[in-house]
């Protein structure tokens, strides 16, 4: 008998747990915990953190896991780094379920960095708007050039004061769509777009508008992790479930 556990937050998470409900699998779905109002899901859910590699071992035990698939976020690294070691140590098998990386197309000026510093210097000294498309949890760095003015669109409204001198706050759950995210940066006046290659179509509108509007993105790569059996198609991680002994 399998008992999954899927590291959720993604699409792909919510697509993987619709079907482990719809074929009769045992699984369990685990959120982070950053947003206030997680998409439901149709399988028995846990929200919050582990308490690192050791917390996370001891959960595997003593819920009896016997396969992980990490759909975490690609910027998820640290909760990553910690399934790969906690999977290794405990002899279970996992894999990730990663959308493919963006690629630059015909027109497209992207500038890649390697993380949030670097997206910082990347930004021009003379003041711009720019559409901060990284989530809340690294706005702070962005204090650096206080020139500028950023817009911001969160799933959920700021609890606390934001650490930037000039912004602009969206509330707005995705997908987007190209013609919305054209209107959005038209409407603010955006002048550079920074984002994280978190990959998918749910979240690309904005590189299509910012193309649309010849804005230059600076693009942060993602973080390394280290190597795991690695699927971009719902079908080759069930099968991997129905064909990988616990």
């Amino acid at each position: 008998m399998t008992r999954t556990l899927v590291l959720g937050g993604t699409t792909e998470a919510s697509r993987l747990a619709k079907a482990l409900a719809e074929a009769g699998e045992d699984a369990v779905f685990s959120y982070a915990g950053r947003t206030a109002s997680p998409v439901e899901q149709p399988l028995p859910t846990r929200v919050g953190g582990f308490g690192g590699v050791e917390g996370l071992q001891a959960y595997l035990r003593d819920e009896a896991i016997s396969h992980v698939v990490d759909a975490t976020h690609p910027f998820a690294a640290q909760m990553s780094r910690n399934v790969v070691q906690a999977c290794a140590e405990a002899g279970l098998p996992l894999c990730a379920f990663e959308r493919p990386a963006w690629q630059a197309a015909k027109g497209d000026d992207w500038s890649h960095v390697a993380d949030i510093d670097a997206a910082v210097q990347a930004l021009p000294k003379a003041p711009a708007r720019v559409f901060l498309a990284i989530g809340k949890q690294n706005l702070a760095g962005f204090a650096a050039k206080p020139q500028h003015h950023y817009l911001l669109r969160l799933v959920d409204a700021p609890a606390a004061d934001l650490p930037l001198p000039q912004c602009s706050v969206e509330i707005a759950r995705g997908p987007f769509d190209e013609a919305g995210d054209l209107a959005l940066m038209q409407r603010h006046g955006i002048t550079h777009l920074v984002s994280k290659n978190a990959g998918g179509r749910g979240a690309s509108a904005k590189l299509a508008a910012a193309r649309a509007l010849n804005l230059p993105i600076v693009m942060i790569d993602r973080p390394q992790v280290p190597p795991r059996m690695t699927y971009g198609d719902l079908a080759e991680v069930m099968a991997w479930l129905f064909h990988t002994p616990g």
